[in-house]
C-alpha cells in the first residue's frame, strides 16, 4: 500500500523579508510625497509670480491713466513732483460727471515693506475743494491722517522712484531750477504764473523695484502726452 504523499509546510515570509518590504514601501511613499510637494510648491511659485506681474501691469496702467487724463484747468497746476509725492490733477473717469480729481502717488513703509501707493480725491467741482484736496495729497505723502489713509491704494513693493520731464527736447529732473517754480510744491499757482509749471511733454518713471518679487530691479516707463502722438 503506498504511503499518502504529504503536502510541503506552508512558508510565510521572514521577519528580515518583512522589513525589507515595509522599508521600501516607506522609501516609494516618501518619493512621492516630495514630489508632490514640490509640485504644489512649484505652482504656488508659479502663482505668485503671476500675481507680482499682474499687479504690475495694473499699476502701471493705472499710472498712464492719470496722466492720460491730465486736466490742465486756468491757474491751476496739472502735475507736481516735490521729490516725495506726485500730485496729478485730472478728470474724473469716464461716465462720472465733469468733474475733477487729485491724484497722488508717494511710496512710504506700510507694515514694515517699502510700497508705492496711490492716493485719489472724492470728484471736486469747486475751486476752494480743488484747492483743499492738492495741499491734502501733499500732507498724505508724507504724514497720512487715518483718512487719508482709507483712501490710498497698495501697488508694488519698491526702494526707490525717480521722475523725470521731458521739455525743450531733453530728460531734466522737475526739481532743478530749470524746471519747477518756487511756488509749485505748495498751493494752486496763479493764473499766468511762470511756464515752468506747465505740462511736460513727457514724463519718465524710473521705479526699482524690491528683491523677492517676481520682477525685481530697475524699471523705466516713458509717457508722451496723448496730443503729441495725435491723440484726442
Amino acid at each position: 500500500m503506498a504511503r499518502p504523499v504529504c503536502p510541503p509546510p506552508e512558508r510565510g515570509f521572514t521577519l528580515i523579508e518583512l522589513l525589507v518590504a515595509i522599508s521600501l514601501m516607506a522609501l516609494m511613499a516618501l518619493l512621492s510625497w516630495r514630489g508632490l510637494d514640490g509640485i504644489s510648491r512649484s505652482q504656488t511659485q508659479l502663482g505668485q509670480r503671476s500675481d507680482d506681474v499682474q499687479a504690475l501691469q495694473v499699476t502701471l496702467a493705472q499710472w498712464g491713466a492719470d496722466l492720460d487724463a491730465m486736466a490742465e484747468q486756468p491757474g491751476m497746476t496739472s502735475l507736481d513732483w516735490d521729490g516725495r509725492t506726485l500730485r496729478i490733477l485730472r478728470r474724473s473717469s469716464a461716465g462720472t460727471g465733469d468733474g475733477l480729481r487729485v491724484v497722488a502717488w508717494a511710496r512710504r513703509s506700510v507694515d514694515g515693506i517699502s510700497q508705492w501707493l496711490r492716493w485719489q480725491s472724492p470728484e471736486l467741482r469747486s475751486r476752494g475743494a480743488l484747492e483743499q484736496a492738492w495741499q491734502k495729497a501733499q500732507v498724505w505723502g508724507q504724514t497720512p491722517s487715518d483718512e487719508d489713509r482709507s483712501r490710498e491704494v497698495r501697488t508694488v513693493a519698491i526702494n526707490g522712484w525717480q521722475v523725470f520731464y521731458y521739455r525743450g527736447n531733453a530728460w531734466s529732473n522737475p526739481l532743478s531750477s530749470a524746471d519747477v517754480a518756487p511756488a509749485q510744491t505748495g498751493s494752486l499757482p496763479a493764473a499766468g504764473q511762470a511756464a515752468q509749471s506747465s505740462t511736460p511733454d513727457g514724463v519718465r518713471l524710473v521705479l526699482e523695484l524690491s528683491s523677492g518679487q517676481a520682477l525685481s530691479g530697475s524699471l523705466t516707463r516713458d509717457w508722451v502726452r496723448p496730443v503729441l502722438g495725435g491723440g484726442k
